[in-house]
């Protein structure tokens, strides 16, 4: 499971990044990718759901949540 969180955890940083650049109207994603649209698609989807997946196991790997200490 800890590298099923790894894995998450990058993909979590790879989005927040894009949506950073996105900002700025630069989309790192889709100038990499843009000529394949279904792996575009499908880097979304994987963002997606490892942003759900640390959403629900964020508590059990989170060093700050497991000593009981607040964010």
């Amino acid at each position: 499971m800890k590298y099923l969180h790894s894995i998450a955890y990058a993909l979590l940083w790879i989005g927040g990044i894009n949506w950073l650049l996105v900002a700025f109207n630069w989309n790192l994603v889709y100038m990499l990718l843009g000529s394949w649209p279904q792996v575009v698609m499908i880097v979304y989807i994987l963002v997606g759901l490892s942003a759900v997946y640390t959403l629900f196991t964020h508590k059990e790997y989170c060093k700050y949540c497991t000593a009981g200490q607040a964010m």
